[in-house]
């Protein structure tokens, strides 16, 4: 997991070529004036998802994680608090594995937070277990981009 400002995303291109691809669509991007839906990049293997949505309270939190994508995740518009932990904390299964949407869901009860605001990203790697679009207080409708970028 990385969470930083997008101002920085450069020094993280060198992990991954096509993490830099995803990070280049993002830092050339008008952002908050790409409209909803997907939008490729390079086919299948990195697309980007622009979401408008409304945050949910921590009581409605849906733990998640991937095996054939990374998730770059970028706020345009509001503050999103995500939950996050590791792989060895969430041992039960909720939703088994669905390939065609490369998610799976799980429980577990070692966690925690973090608030990301405008101009601020998250990568979520296979494995990394997350639950986003929860409020910071109040629920709050909020945009989002998310960078899917295939392992």
């Amino acid at each position: 997991m990385i969470v930083d400002k997008l101002m920085n995303a450069n020094q993280y291109s060198m992990l991954n070529e096509n993490l830099k691809k995803g990070f280049d669509f993002l830092l050339n991007s008008n952002l908050e004036n790409l409209k909803e839906g997907k939008h490729t990049i390079l086919g299948d293997d990195i697309f980007a998802l622009v979401q408008t949505l409304t945050t949910k309270q921590e009581s409605e939190k849906k733990w998640e994680k991937h095996k054939k994508y990374i998730d770059i995740q970028c706020i345009i518009k509001g503050t999103e608090r995500f939950g996050y932990g590791f792989l060895e904390d969430f041992k039960k299964v909720i939703v088994p594995y669905d390939d065609k949407k490369d998610i799976e869901f799980l429980d577990g009860d070692k966690f925690n937070f973090l608030n990301l605001k405008k101009g601020e990203f998250v990568v979520f790697y296979p494995d990394d277990i997350h639950a986003p679009m929860l409020s910071v207080e109040d629920d709050i409708e909020i945009k989002k981009v998310i960078v899917k970028v295939r392992i």
